[in-house]
């Protein structure tokens, strides 16, 4: 990765920043001069990235916010916090979210709620609470939707409606704030190498309907975090100033066809 400093004296938050695609885009944006939060319910592993990061770049300022996704007032309260430990908001990265594999005759209620509540409930409370700021510094979004918001993925129906929400929320955003000068876009991977990806599929599941979720590269590796921290920064970048509203698949050709 060339080094360069599109982020300096850019503040942004990074949600689900302790692990994953989320810890790779806070070492990403970092690497390139930015001032960040990194709010997770993980507050511990958080503080381990945060701590890491500061050690590693002169002159970091990173700091870890206790947060929880499935909470509308905790949305709301780390992005006040957030602002007054950073003095302002230029980007915001909603990349927290979990994964729940099940049957869908199976799938209680509480699980639908959760996911709902996480991957898509908090993209709108937490983007909600950070407008008014974005307005003032003319930032921008850059959401974390998934192929799995583009297509059917068997087992998966509540993820899918979850993430192909946070792509609807992403397009109705970007066209309300486009003449406030606030962009909004949203990255949909594929198969990653997270430990949300790890996570061992329950016992009864059909992996041959599934195996199209996480189709290889070239090498026959799946992304890594890095890949799509590497996206997330262009978007958030001044480089990306005439795009908005756009859904960028990494995922190995998986939605091609």
């Amino acid at each position: 990765m060339s080094v360069n400093h599109r982020f300096r004296n850019k503040r942004i938050i990074v949600t689900g920043g302790a692990s994953g695609i989320g810890k790779a885009t806070a070492e990403r944006l970092a690497a390139e001069g930015a001032d960040l939060v990194i709010a997770d319910i993980n507050i511990a592993n958080a503080r381990v990235v945060a701590d890491a990061i500061n050690a590693q770049y002169d002159g970091a300022k990173i700091h870890p916010i206790a947060f929880n996704a499935a909470q509308p007032e905790s949305c709301r309260s780390m992005v006040a916090e957030s602002v007054a430990v950073l003095g302002r908001l230029d980007v915001l990265c909603n990349i927290a979210g979990i994964m729940d594999w099940g049957h869908f005759t199976e799938f209680t209620g509480d699980r639908w709620e959760r996911m709902m509540r996480i991957n898509l409930g908090s993209v709108f409370y937490v983007s909600q609470a950070a407008i008014p700021h974005l307005l003032e510094t003319k930032g921008n979004i850059v959401n974390m939707a998934s192929a799995a918001g583009l297509m059917g993925i068997a087992y998966t129906a509540a993820y899918c409606a979850a993430k192909a929400g946070v792509i609807a929320v992403t397009k109705s955003l970007a066209v309300e704030f486009a003449a406030a000068g606030v962009r909004v876009n949203a990255i949909a991977p594929g198969g990653v190498k997270t430990p949300m990806a790890a996570a061992a599929v329950p016992e009864g599941i059909n992996m041959k309907l599934i195996d199209r979720l996480y189709p290889k590269l070239g090498n026959g590796e799946l992304c890594e975090p890095e890949d799509i921290a590497a996206a997330v920064a262009y978007l958030a970048s001044d480089e990306a100033r005439c795009v908005t509203g756009i859904v960028h698949s990494i995922d190995g050709g998986q939605t091609a066809g």
